[in-house]
């Protein structure tokens, strides 16, 4: 029987050009030999900011200035049932070093599918190739020109992440609709 969720503290440390630094674990750690994002578990009564920033201190030997939430994960492996509390650290002090003997390694985001990364931590390696922010269409469009327009002018600005919502259109107009937008996308 498989307890409570191990509560894990987890960074997604990025620097300056936007890599991101994954560590490979020991072979004789739980998934030896995988990689993953850094960090480790909440001590009782230690809140996620507080694991964190202990946790890349003592693995890395970093100081968390900055970090944002990214996302919570749940992941059952077959012996115990993780929950990663995930965060983005944007600003940190010092150079990191495998403190605990782990193998260090700064990637461009899409490198990422490159390396074997721990089951658990596949969500994050897709949330951290999304753009930080992403496009949701309002209501139906009344005027299709206008409406691409609009579209367009986001796209140019940096927009790379379109949901197109348009509930009420006829299926034969919604297709002409995404096929128009879809064409603007690419």
């Amino acid at each position: 029987m498989i307890g409570k969720p191990v509560h894990v503290a987890v960074a997604v440390i990025q620097d300056a050009t936007g890599h991101v630094l994954i560590s490979k674990r020991p072979a004789h750690l739980h998934q030896g030999g995988l990689w993953e994002f850094p960090g480790g578990k909440l001590e009782p009564g230690e809140s996620v900011a507080q694991a964190l920033k202990r946790e890349i201190h003592e693995e890395l030997g970093l100081i968390v200035d900055a970090h944002s939430p990214l996302i919570h994960i749940t992941h059952r492996y077959p012996d115990r049932e993780v929950l990663l509390d995930v965060h983005r650290v944007t600003q940190f002090t010092g150079s990191p070093e495998g403190r605990e003997g782990q193998l260090l390694q700064w990637l461009s985001p899409d490198q990422l599918k490159n390396y074997p990364l721990l089951p658990a931590d596949h969500p994050i390696a897709t949330a951290v190739n999304l753009p930080s922010c992403y496009l949701i269409t309002g209501g139906d469009p009344l005027d299709k020109g206008l409406f691409l327009s609009r579209l367009e002018r986001s796209l140019t600005k940096g927009v790379r992440l379109v949901q197109l919502r348009a509930k009420s259109l006829a299926q034969s107009e919604l297709c002409l609709l995404a096929e128009a937008a879809l064409k603007l996308c690419r």
